[in-house]
Order: structure tokens, then C-alpha cells, then sequence
């Protein structure tokens, strides 16, 4: 993460901070989501996999490979990592070396001597980069040249900018938001990895062969992994049988209720259902009038 402790609170119980930690762990946020689950006797079920959200009888139906569940209003919260995206490229199939999404890296240690390509221009991509160039040789791809932000941007400004371009919205100005200061957060490993000078980017290729990428001009590159760092779609399958209305490839919500469904809530997907809803504590502020809409709309039923 790239946020403080102090900026990725739930309601009610900040996140504590630990000595020596600039930003949060993956294994201190998974503790504080676990502390907290605990703290508030939260009646969580797990692990239980949704197949389909359907409407019967005014009621809502949620099919799971545990039995079916029914419910007066249903909140859709599933996120975006079960549904990596994978651009295509000629020669895709053709390619003999290892292809995986950003989903399934776990350490830099399983490319350790092995040449490997980055692709990318996110986060996601310069920090593997920077942690991968540490054990073997690398080419960093994007389809155009990535902003780096200021080296003192972090999780704080981000949000205090996105919260301020969400003000300018709703008072009708423009504002540039997080788009504007750029692309990639310069945390400390991408910082080093700029020192070493690995971050040098080329133009992503034309295509996969056998042995590695090419372009059009010619020029070939072997690697032995290719690294997507292509980032995520909504995951929403078990809401394909609603037929919701859709705009630029996602359901349309008013805030984050359904435009076609009044019970059925869409939480955590990105801006267009809360500022910053991908975030813990956006996702947070999002979640306390969603579920006040929830209760007066089922006051009134």
C-alpha cells in the first residue's frame, strides 16, 4: 500500500500503526481486517461462492454453492481482483515462456535468472519492476510513456486530491484530480529502482513469437515471462442474469444503487461508484449512505 495506517480506517476503529512502518503491509492489513471482524462480532461466512443474484417474487434470490438466500436488498461488493484483464497479442499462443497476470506474482524469487518483460504503466507495474530487477534482467513496456509522480506524493494527497476534484464536480468545475500529478507513486522501492536506472520504458510490442516479443519495425526481444500488468475488470458474473443497463462496460448506478433495480447496491468498483470506493477507507464512506438508502428504501416497502 501507499497509504498510512492513519488513512485506511473502517468506521468506528482506526487503523493502528506499527513502529517503523511507513506504509501498511499486506500482512498488517489482512490482521487489522481480521482484528476487526472480530471486534464487532461481524457475521461473516466464508468460504462461500456466489453463482447468480436474481429477483423472485420481490424478492431477492442469491444462489451460492452453499444453498440459495433470499433477501429484501442485496449489496454487490465483489471487487475487481477475480477478473483480470488480458489484452490480446498476435502470437499470443505461440509464446513458449511463462505468461502470468499481476494476480499471480508473489515474489520477485520465482524470475530469479530469467529474463523477464513488464507490461504495464501503473503501480502495479513499477513495483514488480523494481522488486524483479533486483534478481534478473527486465524490459519495462507501456503503451505510452508513464507519468512519475513528485517523490513526497503518497496515499494522503491522493485522496485529499480526489476528494477536492469530487467538490469541484459536484459544484460544476473542472479539476484534473489524481490523473493530474500522474501515473505511478514513487514509494520506496520504485524510488531505488529509478536510482538503479531500470525504469527506463520501451514502446509496448506488436506481437509474441516463440522465443519472445517483437515489433514492427523488426527489433525482438527474448524474455522467458511475460508479466501483465494490465489491471482488472469489475467482477460481476453473478449479476449477468439481471440484464442491468450498461454504460462504458459497467452497470449504471445513481450513487451506487442500480438505475434498474432499487434493492440491488454495487460497492467497490471504482469512481463511478463512490470517490475512491477501491480504497479502504473510500470503500468505507461509500458503504454509510449506501446502506441509509437501503434502510429507508425498505422502511417504505
Amino acid at each position: 500500500m501507499f497509504s498510512p495506517a492513519q488513512y485506511s480506517p473502517l468506521p468506528g476503529w482506526p487503523m493502528p500503526a506499527q513502529v517503523g512502518e511507513t506504509f501498511p503491509t499486506a500482512d498488517h492489513v489482512v490482521d487489522y481486517l481480521q482484528r476487526y471482524e472480530e471486534r464487532y462480532e461481524l457475521p461473516m461466512h466464508r468460504s462461500v461462492g456466489v453463482t447468480s443474484v436474481r429477483r423472485e417474487n420481490d424478492r431477492w434470490i442469491v444462489d451460492t454453492d452453499a444453498g440459495s438466500l433470499n433477501a429484501s436488498a442485496v449489496i454487490s461488493a465483489t471487487g475487481t481482483w477475480q477478473s483480470p484483464y488480458l489484452p490480446y497479442f498476435p502470437g499470443q499462443d505461440t509464446f513458449t515462456g511463462r505468461q502470468l497476470h499481476t494476480v499471480g506474482y508473489d515474489s520477485p524469487d520465482m524470475f530469479a535468472g530469467r529474463r523477464v518483460v513488464v507490461v504495464g504503466g501503473g503501480n502495479s507495474a513499477a513495483q514488480i519492476l523494481a522488486e524483479v530487477s533486483t534478481v534478473t534482467e527486465t524490459l519495462w513496456v507501456t503503451r505510452r510513456p508513464p507519468l512519475f509522480m513528485p517523490d513526497e506524493v503518497d496515499g494522503r494527497v491522493l485522496f485529499d486530491v480526489a476528494t477536492a476534484r469530487e467538490a469541484a464536480r459536484r459544484s460544476g468545475r473542472d479539476h484534473d484530480g489524481v490523473t493530474g500529478l500522474g501515473d505511478i507513486v514513487m514509494v520506496p522501492p520504485v524510488r531505488e529502482a529509478r536510482d538503479r536506472g531500470v525504469l527506463d520504458r520501451s514502446p509496448v510490442f506488436d506481437r509474441l513469437t516463440s522465443k519472445g516479443v517483437s515489433w514492427h519495425d523488426g527489433r525482438e526481444h527474448e524474455c522467458d515471462a511475460i508479466i501483465w500488468c494490465t489491471g482488472f475488470r469489475p467482477h460481476l458474473r453473478h449479476l449477468s442474469g439481471l440484464g442491468l443497463t450498461r454504460d462504458h462496460g459497467h452497470p449504471v448506478t445513481d450513487g451506487t444503487r442500480s438505475i434498474d433495480h432499487p434493492g440491488l447496491h454495487l460497492l467497490g468498483y471504482g469512481d463511478w461508484t463512490g470517490l475512491a470506493s477501491v480504497t479502504i477507507i473510500g470503500a468505507a464512506r461509500t458503504a454509510k449512505p449506501a446502506v441509509a438508502e437501503i434502510g429507508a428504501w425498505m422502511a417504505r416497502a
